[in-house]
């Protein structure tokens, strides 16, 4: 990549660049950080843990992890907190079982 005169650019041209690195410091940065959590989260799950478990996610504004998942659309999932979700109650209506269900 050629390297650009910076002593022969005008002072636009230099506050254009200054936002062009910027922004491209920006965006790597974010998908640095999601590489490295999932990488992260990749290695909790193989020895058994989940990322949240092991970050402290513990206390007010917890995010519950699904406990339980539709097995004809994984997208429908259930923490086991509140209450049940309708695809979960016509499954057990039916005699499924809640252990059917667990993630």
């Amino acid at each position: 990549m050629a390297r650009p005169n910076l002593e022969k650019m005008s002072l636009k041209q230099l506050l254009d660049l200054e936002s062009q690195v910027q922004s491209a410091i920006a965006s790597t940065r974010e998908r640095e950080r999601a590489e490295v959590k999932k990488a992260m989260a990749e290695l909790a799950e193989k020895r058994g843990f989940s990322l949240q478990e092991l970050m402290g996610g513990r206390g007010k504004g917890k995010i519950s992890v699904a406990k339980y998942a539709n097995p004809e659309d994984s997208s429908q999932t259930w923490t086991g907190r509140g209450r049940k979700p309708n695809w979960l109650v016509a499954k057990l209506k039916k005699g499924a079982a809640m252990s059917d269900f667990a993630i």
